[in-house]
């Protein structure tokens, strides 16, 4: 891994809040060159500390109206096991993340719908019935105080 520098880590946080900046836009905000700040860029991406680059949606505009968060509870958790829950969660456009937990579940799923209808299809139809599957305990979200992607730099 190779050790960022300052202007390395101004670049990453100028990309973390707005990845449409231009080229010319970030080498005004960074001092350097246009052409400077480009393989700045490219080296970023090769090395993978840039992964992607995406657009963050307004989920209300197009009819996400309810997240939920799921704690999941296998039935063992043998390498086979934990290994095929995760490749068929990871097929589900609802199951917007997957993390696999230590303490009293075994995975936490962050779930989008449309609504509780939605939901309810989802669990019954998709979720539950995964032969991995022992329990799911679900908590729905009534508000949303914060939800930053940018990680602190």
């Amino acid at each position: 891994m190779m050790e960022l520098d300052d202007t390395d880590l101004k670049l990453l946080r100028l990309l973390q809040h707005d990845a449409s900046l231009s080229n010319k836009e970030l080498s005004f905000e960074l001092n350097k060159s246009i052409a400077a700040v480009h393989e700045r860029v490219k080296k970023l991406k090769r090395l993978s500390y840039i992964k992607k680059t995406v657009a963050i949606l307004d989920r209300h505009k197009i009819g996400i109206g309810l997240i939920s968060f799921s704690q999941v509870f296998l039935k063992a958790h043998t390498f086979e096991v934990l290994n095929e829950f995760e490749k068929e969660v990871a097929k589900f456009p609802e199951v917007m993340e997957c993390y696999q937990m230590a303490g009293s579940y075994d995975f936490m799923l962050r779930i989008a719908t449309k609504d509780m209808d939605a939901y309810h299809i989802f669990l019954r139809h998709r979720l539950a019935v995964l032969p991995q599957v022992n329990t799911v305990q679900t908590y729905f979200v009534l508000s949303e105080t914060k939800s930053e992607t940018a990680y602190p730099l």
